[in-house]
């Protein structure tokens, strides 16, 4: 490919640092990446370099779709107003929304981002209830307004971070692997470990009901991600929900990482687990990388937010070249079947994947559709997280030309969400690639554990200049 003609890179990196604040951070930030291109599941560089993109959930339907992009385009050659005028792409995209969602939900509110449909969330559940609990989990992670940043311990739990209000209130994730409670995963075991940590939210009820209070909200992801790809187990949302509801609560389904049919057997998440949320949040992936996000919810809730007497206006939320976009999206997801393809994919993926166990480092693997993670310890038998080695294994992923990202409360979980495009020969391309980066890792875990001798002239043996330069790029990244 020809060389794509910009600005030089290192000017790029000279004005971003001089202009832009140094919180905004950089992937690869000791040699990040400019990306100019992206076709489908990949993205080009400014040298025309192509990388497969394992982890933009926000390009669902691959990067610069030509259906989407063509809505986009035409909508905005006509006209791109509020929503205080009628418009057509606006009611049609409701409609569409509510149709794929339980009888319940079926009114539409339109926002521009996860973080403003969470905060609207929020705020629907304090008019709807009049209580100001709310019960998050651990590690959550829900936007970055400053009511979000209060319910996400993601953010609290950072040095540095803001204390949590003392209305917020943290339940463990449910995490079956390294968690509070563990167990082997057979069905059994599995409902009872839901029950186990879905009882942890009715400690949490049970006490703010002894102040004579009720909860507001349970606010969660359906699957977790910043904490690590979580997979709840059985019947955890739905013995949470009963809890929050017995406490005068309602129950928020964060979908912003993980709806739109990813985990391929279900559009959203929750439905995985049977339950009905009272309100749905969504955004990242309904624009394909336009800034366009909504939430659903009852009748009931939307009354009481009427009967407040205050109007909700968006000045872009609901736009008409938003709602083409996402209707556009919406086209693509049917027409050619991602959801399908999200199951079928996703289920050689997270196959492939468990055959790296091989390695003595990958502690677990877990997923559902393309939304797969590979947990890396030191020691299986103590659940040590690896977090240097996860570093290490994503900056040679990215020298292999596969970009890959890790997260969990020790950075130690390697995170799959690829474009809803992503293949069969992809998924094979990443393990085994993968395959080869961790078998990198066992070479170091040996040369480490053996007894090196210099050699009788001073020259290092190649097992000890194995074992420095691995460490050298560990310690370096």
């Amino acid at each position: 490919m020809a060389y794509i003609q910009s600005m030089p890179k290192s000017e790029t990196i000279k004005l971003r640092e001089k202009y832009v604040g140094a919180a905004c951070q950089l992937f690869f930030r000791s040699s990040p990446l400019k990306i100019v291109r992206g076709v489908a599941q990949f993205m080009y560089d400014e040298m025309g370099e192509r990388y497969l993109d394992c982890i933009n959930n926000v390009a669902h339907v691959g990067h610069c779709h030509p259906h989407v992009v063509e809505a986009g385009r035409n909508q905005m050659s006509l006209i791109s107003t509020n929503n205080r005028y009628l418009h057509d792409e606006l009611v049609i995209l409701a409609e569409r929304l509510v149709q794929t969602m339980p009888e319940q939900l079926s009114v539409c509110f339109f926002v521009n981002s996860g973080s403003e449909a969470n905060d609207l969330a929020l705020r629907l559940a304090r008019i709807h209830t009049k209580n100001m609990d709310v019960i998050t989990l651990d590690h959550a992670y829900h936007g970055h307004l400053t009511s979000m940043i209060d319910v996400s311990p993601y953010k609290l739990n950072l040095p540095g971070g803001p204390d949590k209000p003392e209305w917020v209130h943290v339940a463990p994730v449910p995490d079956v692997y390294r968690g509070k409670y563990i167990s082997p995963r057979d069905s059994d075991s599995e409902e009872e470990l839901g029950k186990m940590y879905a009882d942890e939210v009715g400690k949490i009820c049970d006490e703010v009901k002894q102040k004579g209070e009720g909860v507001c909200a349970f606010i969660a992801e359906s699957l977790q991600s910043c904490g690590g790809q979580i997979i709840p187990p059985k019947g955890y949302l739905e013995r949470v929900y009963e809890h929050v509801r017995a406490a005068k609560g309602v129950c928020i389904a964060d979908e912003v990482q993980v709806g739109f049919g990813r985990v391929g057997t279900h559009m959203w998440a929750f439905e995985t687990q049977g339950v009905v949320p009272d309100i749905v949040t969504m955004g990242k992936p309904m624009g394909n990388g336009h800034p366009v996000a909504a939430v659903v919810t009852t009748p009931e809730i939307a009354r009481s937010f009427t009967e407040t007497g205050v109007e909700y206006f968006n000045t872009y939320g609901g736009n008409p070249v938003s709602c083409a976009i996402a209707n556009a999206v919406l086209d693509v997801i049917e027409e050619e079947r991602l959801m399908e393809r999200a199951a079928r994919v996703g289920s050689h993926l997270l196959k492939r994947c468990e055959t790296l166990k091989k390695h003595a480092i990958v502690g677990d693997v877990r997923g559902l559709g393309l939304f797969v993670g590979v947990e890396l310890v030191k020691d299986r038998s103590k659940r040590t997280p690896a977090t240097n080695e996860a570093k290490f294994v994503v900056e040679r992923m990215r020298e292999e030309k596969i970009l890959i990202s890790r997260d969990g409360p020790d950075n130690n979980v390697l995170k799959f969400k690829p474009p809803m495009v992503f293949g069969v020969q992809d998924a094979d391309r990443v393990v085994d690639t993968l395959d080869r980066v961790l078998a990198e890792l066992d070479t170091q875990t040996v040369v480490m554990k053996k007894h090196v001798t210099p050699i009788s002239d001073g020259v290092e043996s190649s097992d000890m200049k194995l074992k420095k330069k691995l460490n050298k790029q560990i310690k370096a990244m």
